[in-house]
This record gives structure tokens, sequence and C-alpha cells, in this order.
């Protein structure tokens, strides 16, 4: 496969200004992620941002990012574009999409995220994790893949929510928001308008569900600090070995 990954950025963000650009252990925390996606040593990383100042930092610090519209309402709508005007010839087969406020994540699960697509009818790949947190279960912040096994370390999505579910004995899956794209089904996706129940869940992938998409997910051993306000940027700090 050729692959390319995408990192999304903006420096807009409301519970942490200019997140993006947050100081970890003297690198911005986007740096943190081209670092770590680059470590992965899967295909060529790319950060594609709307802020000038983001891809200042990115490229002073030896890594290559792209400018795309500030009108994106989504991750997705932005590394499509990226995806347009960096292989316009359409070369790249697998489109990698980490988020960039992920600055601890193993390069290991950038590189799981890819296993699903040994089936030929995966559209898009993704990754869970066992949540063994009681409090996680009920945390409607903690989305969770409701599906059937299709191997050792892998689901087939059914649905993703954020209630409890699914209902009786068995584990319950903590879903982690890194995608793998094949081409087509990103431009797939991308076309389509948002759904009734993306809408009612705030969950984008509920969208290719609805449309008749396949999602399978891997199952990996952590789930990687995603850094949303100050005290996830501490915690990343001290991953770090900064001193808090």
């Amino acid at each position: 496969m050729s692959i390319l990954v995408l990192i999304p950025a903006r420096l807009a963000s409301t519970r942490l200004p200019q997140k993006a650009l947050a100081d970890i252990a003297g690198r911005p925390m986007i740096v943190r992620v081209a670092e770590r996606a680059t470590a992965a040593d899967i295909g060529r990383v790319v950060i594609a941002t709307d802020s000038q100042e983001i891809l200042d930092a990115v490229v002073s610090a030896g890594y290559e990012a792209v400018m795309t519209s500030v009108d994106h309402q989504s991750g997705s709508d932005r590394i499509f574009e990226a995806l347009q005007g960096l292989d316009p010839d359409g070369a790249v087969e697998t489109i990698v999409n980490v988020q960039g406020d992920l600055p601890t994540i193993e390069p290991e699960a950038i590189r799981q995220v890819l296993a699903p697509f040994e089936d030929p009818r995966c559209d898009i790949a993704t990754l869970g994790v066992a949540i063994t947190d009681a409090e996680e279960k009920t945390n409607p912040n903690v989305v969770k893949i409701v599906g059937s096994p299709n191997g050792p370390s892998r689901l087939r999505a059914l649905y993703f929510t954020r209630a409890t579910a699914p209902w009786g004995e068995g584990p319950l899956f903590h879903h982690v928001g890194l995608y793998a794209y094949r081409r087509a089904s990103l431009e797939r996706f991308v076309t389509l308008g948002p759904s009734t129940l993306e809408n009612r869940e705030k969950l984008e992938q509920l969208r290719a569900l609805e449309d008749g998409m396949r999602i399978d997910a891997e199952i990996i051993d952590t789930v990687p600090l995603g850094v949303d306000g100050p005290a996830d940027l501490e915690r990343a700090r001290i991953m770090y070995g900064v001193e808090p």
C-alpha cells in the first residue's frame, strides 16, 4: 500500500487556546505528534493546518505541513483537501488520520490501525481498547464501540455510542479516534452530509455506518492520552519527563 499519514491541526480550541502549539518538553504539541507518526515508519507524514503559526512551527522543526481552508468543519474534510493537493494523480492508496492532540501515542498503535485492511471488505479502520475502569463505562465522554468479533483482536463495528453499550455480560470497548481510510472510502465519506445518528450522538463516524460503509477496529492494549484541557497537557508533559 502507498500510505500517506495526515495530521489535521487548527489553532482554534475552546478548552485549551492554541492547543496545537502548547509546549511539551521544549517542542509544540503538534510537532510531538509528528515525531510519533514519523516513528511509526509507515509512510509520508504531513500536517494539514489552517494556521500559518502551526505551519511555521512544523516546518522549523523539520517536518512537512500544508495550508488548508479555515472553513472545514471536521478533520476528515481537512485531510481530504490536503490529499487532493499533495497527491492529485491518485497514487496514494491509504490515508491514516492521526489526531493532532495525541502527543504520547505509541508508534506501534499507529501501525496497528492498518491491520483491519487485511480484509478487503473493510472500508475504514480504527482502534479500540477494552475498558477496565468502571467509571469509563458510564462516562459519555468515552465513546464505545459496539461490534462483533471478526478476529482474535478485531471487531466489526456495528455502532458507536456515548451510552453504556452493549447490554449484558462481556467487555466494553473504548474507541480511539484514529482512522485509516482506503482512498475511495475517504472520497465517499466526505461527500456525505451529516447523518441522523451522527447529529444525535455527535459522532462523525456514524455517518459512514449509516451509509453502509464497513468500519473494523483493531483492539490495542492502552488508550493514548488525548489532550483536551490543561490537566491533560500537564499529564503529557509529565510523560515527557517534565517536572510539574
